[in-house]
């Protein structure tokens, strides 16, 4: 028996293969399903009904680009992530569509497009997805003959994207509440369940929670505000009430590491403002609080109090808003080129993109490969920078696109070009958002049938597609592998003690910021508030993708994702200092006495330290550390919180001694 159990182990696929291809626990979003089905469907009914079968799987190429794309929960994020990425992938068509039949041109145009695409590619999302079309466009239109003159190619796909986004919109008239409410009242029901679970083992997970939810309120607040220059008053109302919860979660520390569980009337009350700003109601009696006992329950009531207050009042879009309002569109634009064009992480995924999508439509060129634009396709979609893990999307990519051949086989061998490609298509097209959630590999599996049902209307090849497709695959991601991860040790290293670095730097400040620095003459300088509000939000924010990045790394093969695996208590155990940071400032905000800024600045002192250790080394070393001071003072709970930090895991560098 033990032997059996041995063997299943050695012969079992490897834990990060397994995590790729474990479908991710999402719900099936039903109105994308239905939408997918109708926008690529249709247009080739009609293609087929005015006997233009090529200009309707345009269209429809065009309204795979909007499905792909629409991806945001804001309407107003949904038009820009449909619609703007639309003109850059008209662009591509057109670009592509000059060098259709050529060798080294198409091999130099490509090259400078991936290039671009893959330095727009650190600007944010949408400038993300508009590179990807660009390019992506690029490569099919160099690859497949389209419908002349020019203009026609661009137009028809620019339909398609156009059409997804008016199935899109119908639905914007008859949905009641906004989803930037939806999410505020989500934040207030998480903060909820955070206050609930105070001074419980679930607290950990319930506070991360609560930083999604807060990273995602802001971005769609702000994403919208940016659109309308914070001229829209329920935004500014919902930035007020999203504002307002900041101190709640400040409080619930201080709760949590003096281990006082709150009243349950303390959440409930909570989770009747979730349900108020859900619904935008306002007014309401003064509320009936158990009466606090402690500085941390008392600053959970001060500020529970002024959330109900600014709730309740419908003029609260007056009130301050922190985090100022956007700049002009212009400036934004002038911003993130300066950003682009002189940020080296820019050039180094532009260039590695560059460089394979280069050498793809080289080999294509040199060697004898049936209509290969795949293998440019696939180097594509694998090393999309900012898309998460190479190597594991390279790998995943190939699963999929197997199982997605698997699919269109029988499709393009027993279904003649003609109309039943149209019934074909309603079955085919809404896998893409069904199985987009469950993961890459699924995606992969989903699109790859439709593409080339779609390519197959345009060069008439049938199922002799499908064997060169799968081995246009493989090509594309063994050039992925090795050009784009080998060859580039960044890759291959994990960046999860680099971005923990930059956070602990921000921690040792936000620690001044809580509880001031010294100045020159010897006195203690103490920033504001909202100060202090913004420093911690840095501090969550960067915590936030240091995890993203743990979750990437981990899908890595050896000795990348063992590595990572070995950061994630001391990635918890900052968090934790944050916390107690937070619980501290609540305390002397409420009675509690100054601490000593001598014990402010050896705190401060220590966290640099660790900032500096964890960007010398990727091997962690457990230490001891000591940080002596007043055991009854307000930073004893604080100490002990970085002390723990310093001792789970302090870097050193390999072949060093431990202390």
């Amino acid at each position: 028996m033990a032997d059996a159990e041995a063997d299943r182990k050695r012969y079992a696929p490897p834990a990060w293969l397994l995590t790729g291809l474990r479908p991710q626990p999402a719900p099936v979003p039903w109105a994308a399903v239905v939408r997918a089905s109708v926008a690529l469907a249709a247009p080739l009914a009609v293609g087929f009904a005015l006997d233009r079968p090529a200009h309707g799987a345009l269209v429809s190429m065009g309204a795979l680009s909007g499905v792909i794309g629409d991806t945001a929960d804001a309407y107003r994020m949904r038009i820009l992530n449909i619609a703007v990425p639309q003109l850059f992938g008209a662009l591509g068509i057109m670009l592509g569509s000059f060098v259709y039949g050529t060798d080294w041109a198409a091999v130099g145009v490509l090259t400078a497009v991936a290039l671009v695409s893959g330095m727009m590619s650190t600007i944010g999302a949408v400038a993300s997805l508009s590179g990807l079309l660009l390019l992506l466009n690029s490569v099919v239109a160099a690859g497949l003959p389209l419908p002349k003159p020019w203009w026609v190619a661009p137009l028809l796909l620019m339909l398609g994207g156009l059409f997804v986004l008016a199935l899109t919109l119908l639905a914007w008239p008859l949905r009641r509440k906004l989803p930037e409410r939806v999410s505020v009242a989500d934040t207030y029901f998480t903060v909820a369940d955070l206050l609930a679970a105070a001074g419980t083992d679930v607290y950990e997970e319930r506070r991360q929670a609560v930083t999604r939810s807060l990273n995602t309120s802001y971005d769609l607040i702000l994403a919208r505000r940016a659109r309308y220059h914070g001229r829209s008053s329920s935004m500014v109302r919902l930035l007020a009430q999203l504002n307002v919860v900041i101190p709640l979660v400040e409080a619930a520390p201080a709760v949590h590491v003096r281990q006082c569980p709150l009243p349950d009337a303390i959440p409930a009350k909570v989770r009747e403002l979730a349900e108020d700003v859900e619904e935008s109601r306002t007014g309401g009696a003064e509320p009936e609080l158990p009466a606090p006992d402690s500085p941390a329950t008392r600053a959970v009531d001060s500020a529970l109090r002024h959330a109900v207050a600014v709730v309740h009042n419908a003029d609260a879009y007056n009130v301050d808003d922190r985090l100022g309002r956007p700049a002009a569109l212009g400036v934004r634009i002038r911003r993130a080129t300066r950003s682009v064009l002189f940020s080296g992480t820019s050039w180094r995924y532009g260039l590695r993109l560059a460089l394979c999508i280069g050498l793809a439509q080289a080999l294509t060129s040199l060697v004898s490969v049936d209509r290969s634009y795949w293998v440019a396709l696939t180097v594509t979609f694998v090393l999309k920078p900012d898309f998460g893990s190479v190597f594991s999307r390279a790998v995943l990519r190939a699963v999929g696109t197997a199982a997605g051949l698997v699919i269109a086989a029988p499709v393009l061998a027993e279904v003649p070009i003609g109309w039943w490609d149209v019934p074909v298509m309603v079955l085919l097209a809404p896998l893409i958002p069904a199985l987009t959630v469950k993961g890459y590999a699924f995606q992969t599996a989903a699109i790859t049938p439709v593409i080339l049902l779609l390519s197959d209307l345009l060069n008439h090849r049938g199922v002799a597609l499908v064997q060169p497709r799968l081995v246009d695959s493989l090509i594309g991601c063994v050039i992925v592998l090795v050009a784009g991860y080998l060859l580039w040790p960044e890759s291959w290293h994990t960046r999860i003690g680099h971005r923990l670095a930059d956070a602990v730097t921000d921690l040792a400040d936000y620690v001044g910021s809580a509880f001031g620095t010294g100045d020159d003459d010897g006195g203690v300088t103490r920033p504001d508030q909202a100060e202090r509000a913004r420093a911690r939000r840095l501090i969550y924010r960067d915590l936030s993708s240091v995890r993203s990045e743990f979750q990437r790394a981990l899908t890595e093969p050896p000795p990348v994702g063992a590595r990572a695996a070995a950061w994630l208590p001391l990635v918890v155990a900052i968090e934790r200092v944050v916390d107690a940071t937070t619980a501290a400032r609540v305390r002397v905000n409420h009675g509690a006495p100054e601490p000593a800024p001598a014990e402010v600045a050896e705190i401060r002192q220590q966290l640099r330290d660790l900032a500096e250790r964890l960007r010398a080394t990727e091997v962690l070393v457990g230490v001891r550390t000591e940080l002596p001071g007043d055991e009854e003072g307000v930073l004893a709970p604080l100490r002990q919180e970085v002390a723990a930090a310093r001792a789970i895991a302090s870097p050193q560098p390999q072949g060093a001694a431990g202390t």
